[in-house]
């Protein structure tokens, strides 16, 4: 039983994780040095508002840490029932199995496109039919993870962020609001989002999604709620009626879990 064993080297791995801590030296009088939270490589600072960049160094220290979520590694989570991620935010490696039945199953590296694919419990050998189950993969995997760590990613590569001012969310908190609109980056840059960011805690509360950045009303309104923390990580899976489970931030994982034998 092959997804059994990997279930049980997940739980492994989950209990021996430990919180990632800096470094500390009882000889040191002076206040720690705040550790920095640098945009990546293309996120679009000349054309962000200052407001919003600080506001997005705050989420990222009230997720955690920039240092907690530079340390941290291994994700697993269950999207909506519809499936299973692992992912290996190191070397990019996914593995992403379908519910209920697990009829799919993906294993590849995001940066490389190469991976291996299995289908009905039969490897998928045409080069073709393979490439195409894991593009599709990719994807799944961009959408996906965006769903859980967004907020972790508001300085990402082709990213413009603009503050739209203060509102309430529909629950009733006061929030700052963000816009992120994107420019050739990821599946679909033509996207738009507005970020609901509460003003005492600083996490992300609500987002908005737009399928075109020009259209006046949102695709949808979602909540982020009941925040829970994984080894030092505060993430978020309900979304109101839809919720994402089996989240785990782990500490080792064995290089077989992304392979298919």
């Amino acid at each position: 039983m092959r997804i059994a064993y990997l279930l049980s080297l997940l739980i492994l791995a989950g209990l021996s994780a430990c919180t990632p801590s800096g470094e500390t030296d009882d000889t040191l009088t002076t206040a720690p040095q705040v550790y920095p939270n640098p945009a990546a490589p293309g996120f679009n600072a000349g054309a962000s508002d200052e407001k919003a960049i600080a506001i997005a160094d705050s989420v990222m220290e009230a997720m955690g840490g920039r240092r907690t979520w530079d340390q941290s590694r291994y994700f697993h989570w269950n999207f909506f029932n519809r499936r299973t991620l692992l992912w290996d935010k190191k070397t990019g490696n996914v593995r992403i199995t379908t519910l209920p039945d697990s009829s799919t199953v993906m294993a590849f590296n995001l940066n490389t496109g190469e991976g291996q694919a299995r289908v009905d419990g039969a490897l998928v050998t045409e080069p073709d039919s393979l490439e195409n189950l894991l593009q599709q993969g990719k994807s799944i995997w961009i959408n996906d993870a965006y769903w859980v760590f967004m907020p972790f990613k508001l300085k990402d590569s082709g990213v413009t962020l603009k503050y739209q001012g203060v509102d309430t969310t529909q629950s009733g908190q006061v929030s700052d609001v963000l816009q992120l609109t994107f420019e050739e980056v990821g599946d679909t840059p033509q996207n738009k989002y507005l970020v609901w960011v509460d003003q005492d805690e600083h996490l992300v509360r609500q987002w908005a999604y737009f399928r075109d950045a020009a259209d006046e009303a949102p695709g949808f309104v979602v909540p982020w709620q009941n925040y829970q923390e994984y080894n030092g990580l505060k993430l978020s899976g309900d979304r109101g009626e839809r919720q994402i489970t089996g989240i785990e931030v782990l500490g080792a994982l064995p290089d077989e879990a992304f392979r298919l034998e």
